[in-house]
């Protein structure tokens, strides 16, 4: 069922493995990456609400609960991920988190209170990335202010996203375009 491993980076966790699941096209975020990532989101993660709809090996959920995240939300379209993550959470005993399966975005369960920081890595040739991005913010998943990650294939475009996200920062390594956004609270219509 697990095809390698991959590293908590940081935190209370930091150092231990986390098993990556045999599953076609999942790629867990590069340990380089997820090391940028957190450094640029250090100031938000402690006490953050995170939502990772596409947990994959739970690289970023994990990691942001090992570095201090309240809570965090981990969904995949795949039981056998799902089951998997439910194992690693169990070993880490784990707190403050909901695993569950769904096809991500229309079956994401709604939420009493949004998410402050949101890791946005669906695989490349699905197409999810921007129908996720503006469900997520047209059916009230996010934060005022919320911290969105986005991960692709190339460069993103800011032109094609909801036009109340600001970037903030990005980077390219290998073959990842990797994004960081900042939700400005979405203007009323007059």
């Amino acid at each position: 069922m697990a095809q390698g491993q991959v590293r908590i980076i940081g935190g209370q966790w930091r150092g231990r493995k986390l098993k990556v699941p045999n599953v076609p096209n999942l790629r867990p975020t590069p340990d380089r990456v997820r090391e940028t990532l957190f450094n640029w989101l250090s100031s938000t993660i402690l006490g953050a609400r995170c939502l990772d709809p596409f947990a994959g090996s739970g690289a970023l959920g994990f990691e942001a609960l090992s570095r201090g995240a309240a809570h965090v939300t981990m969904i995949d379209q795949s039981r056998e991920v799902v089951t998997l993550l439910r194992e690693e959470a169990a070993m880490l005993k784990a707190e403050n988190i909901e695993i569950y399966a769904a096809n991500v975005p229309k079956q994401i369960k709604p939420v009493e209170k949004p998410f402050n920081v949101v890791f946005l890595d669906p695989p490349f040739h699905e197409n999810l990335l921007l129908p996720t991005c503006f469900y997520l913010e047209e059916q009230g998943f996010l934060e005022d202010d919320a911290w969105i990650y986005l991960e692709a294939k190339e460069a993103l475009q800011e032109v094609d996203l909801p036009k109340n996200w600001t970037p903030i920062k990005n980077k390219v390594a290998g073959q990842v375009a990797y994004h960081l956004f900042r939700r400005e609270k979405a203007l009323l219509p007059k």
